[in-house]
């Protein structure tokens, strides 16, 4: 495993139910929730994968995120007695933790399959791209615990769906598959559960092929314009594009476009 320098290094020397795998070459980063069997994660889990995505973001190396899981299920949610025995403070942070992948510069995936519960859903939700299994099961429970979804869950859903179907969803506990999901606007991508490694790997090989400062610009407009009208939003992209025409990557894709080569991406 390639050494991390940053300075929440630290607080990732020894991970709480999940690791780190980078590959160079590939030009890719894992993060892998690895508590069997369910993958429950933790409260200080949360504020370590937030620590995750601010590393591997400032990660030279890095160009695309993924987030997935060991075993037959994403996750099922949080540790329920972790959210009582919290601190008022600590329970302050969550939705800020779990808003990390969006916050990071670049592009995230999550890849799911099984169950795909409350904070689970929460954080796939805060990714660019979800790619789920034709077994995932997507659910925020928490209604059934006397409580609402608190990492931005519902906040986030109804920019995606709606108000119906997100109050079908929430206030009714209800699972969703895959394949619904897809159907909703929720995921990228349903595959069937044996391609969903290989569709990951597919998606991954595509994006690290752009130029590194287009799509953080992208990223960051898209997210930056969601709730602004819609002069506004032509308006930043027009900004944003302006600043863009003079990089070098904007110069070279144009040129290797000419001369019908594939581009060579510097990310200046």
């Amino acid at each position: 495993m390639t050494k991390l320098m940053h300075p929440a290094q630290t607080l990732l020397d020894a991970p709480d139910g999940f690791r780190i795998e980078i590959d160079a070459a590939r030009q890719r980063a894992d993060i892998i929730l690895d508590r069997p069997p369910l993958n429950v994660v933790s409260m200080p889990q949360r504020d370590q994968l937030r620590c995750a995505f601010e590393v591997l973001g400032a990660h030279e190396v890095v160009r695309v995120i993924v987030l997935r899981a060991i075993g037959k299920d994403f996750s099922s949610g949080g540790d329920i007695k972790g959210f009582l025995e919290a601190s008022p403070e600590a329970v302050s942070k969550l939705a800020w933790n779990v808003a990390a992948p969006t916050r990071c510069e670049k592009p995230v995936i999550a890849a799911a399959r099984g169950y795909c519960f409350g904070v689970g859903f929460e954080i796939s939700l805060a990714c660019d791209f979800r790619i789920a299994s034709e077994t995932t099961r997507y659910a925020l429970p928490e209604q059934k615990l006397g409580q609402i979804p608190g990492s931005g869950g519902s906040a986030r859903l109804q920019k995606m769906i709606g108000i119906t179907r997100t109050k079908d969803i929430v206030m009714r506990s209800r699972r969703i598959t895959g394949r619904q999901a897809l159907d909703w606007g929720i995921v990228t991508e349903c595959v069937t559960d044996s391609e969903l490694e290989s569709a990951t790997d597919a998606l991954v090989d595509e994006l690290v092929q752009f130029a590194p400062l287009a799509q953080r610009t992208a990223k960051k407009l898209l997210n930056d314009s969601e709730d602004a009208s819609l002069a506004t939003a032509i308006e930043l992209e027009g900004h944003a594009y302006g600043r863009l025409r003079s990089s070098d990557d904007f110069r070279e894709g144009v040129s290797a476009f000419h001369a019908k080569r594939k581009p060579v991406f510097t990310g200046s």
